[in-house]
């Protein structure tokens, strides 16, 4: 079973992580998922695929009743991200998922109809939860999807960075937090290298999240970057050739 962690708590707004399956087959990618509870409003971000939903769904239900999750934040349409969506609209068939309009039509093939999908523009938008927590879409196109997007808490000062920041760590690393920026960033260069498809798009995103005030940067492969390492994060992107093959 993952793990659940809080990461933030203040009176009713809370950011629990979702990580870490030591039962999870080699052969699948490692996942994190993230709760955003505020109030009687509970999102979950990148939910994973559809060989993971039990561990996450018996790891969330330790914490809250599932049923509570009102809406989903997809990043983009890979099926690490959200081909259990199916799945669950079983818990709750009026679950809402935002993702970008370019793959409204694609991610359906998981499951949901056209009530299920809300599609985002490309400059990105907000979304309240509990009619008071405003969260926002911010735009990271070809980092490495063609339609992308990250998730900014401006209250928790949280970014939710996808694909972005994601490190491979080895099965024999269970850390949730970088300790030691350089060590780390080994796991993490090769796939920013590969997988990430565009330089003019990187620089554009370092500009834009170097406005925003973070205190942590939280991807969804590998760990998380706290206080002075979100700006190093950033720094080290920014200078970082990628979008070629080996």
């Amino acid at each position: 079973m993952k793990q659940v962690t809080t990461i933030y708590k203040q009176g009713k707004h809370r950011w629990l992580m979702v990580a870490r399956d030591p039962s999870r087959p080699e052969y699948l990618i490692d996942t994190n998922e993230y709760l955003i509870m505020h109030g009687n409003d509970v999102m979950l971000t990148d939910p994973g695929g559809t060989e993971i939903f039990p561990a996450v769904f018996s790891a969330i239900c330790k914490e809250l009743d599932p049923g509570n999750i009102k809406s989903i934040f997809a990043s983009h349409q890979d099926p690490d991200i959200i081909s259990s969506i199916g799945l669950w609209l079983e818990v709750n068939p009026a679950i809402k998922c935002h993702l970008s309009w370019l793959w409204a039509s694609f991610v359906p093939h998981f499951g949901g109809n056209d009530q299920t999908f809300h599609a985002i523009a490309d400059e990105g938008g907000s979304l309240l939860l509990d009619n008071s927590l405003k969260l926002e879409f911010i735009p990271a196109h070809y980092l490495h999807s063609s339609g992308n997007f990250h998730l900014y808490d401006r209250k928790a000062r949280i970014l939710f960075s996808g694909d972005v920041g994601a490190a491979l760590i080895p099965p024999d690393k269970d850390y949730l937090f970088v300790e030691d920026f350089d060590q780390h960033m080994r796991y993490a260069e090769g796939f920013h290298r590969r997988w990430m498809g565009s330089n003019e798009a990187k620089q554009r995103w370092c500009q834009r999240v170097r406005d925003l005030d973070i205190d942590m940067l939280c991807p969804q492969h590998g760990a998380i970057y706290r206080g002075e390492q979100v700006q190093r994060f950033i720094d080290w992107f920014e200078r970082l050739e990628v979008g070629k093959a080996a």
